[in-house]
């Protein structure tokens, strides 16, 4: 399971010696619904190796969101040593983020 991110956790886990992969989502969004299962299992499956979160933008993360320039949901950040390295913005197989995320390991 993804770990929840918030500005409460926010400067820890990005200060992480492991890559970071955040998902910008809500739960109206039905594309965000689509990947959810894929962030999901990149967290189980990169475990210990990457820090897999989810940012709910119903949750008063707008700061987050302007912080990385996200205008859109889903929008899924991949980090290491807190510079943001590529993104996905929309929808998109479970290869696409897998392929992103080994990229920064």
């Amino acid at each position: 399971m993804a770990l929840s991110v918030n500005r409460a956790n926010y400067d820890e886990v990005i200060s992480s010696d492991k890559p970071v992969v955040l998902d910008f989502w809500a739960t109206w969004c039905v594309p965000c619904k689509v990947i959810a299962p894929y962030i999901d299992e990149l967290a189980s499956e990169y475990e210990g190796r990457a820090i897999v979160g989810k940012v709910n933008m119903e949750e008063d993360n707008d700061e987050l969101a302007i912080k990385y320039g996200v205008k859109n949901i889903p929008t899924v950040l991949f980090i290491k040593n807190g510079q943001l390295l590529d993104k996905q913005v929309g929808a998109a197989g479970k290869d696409v983020f897998v392929q992103k995320l080994k990229a920064i390991l």
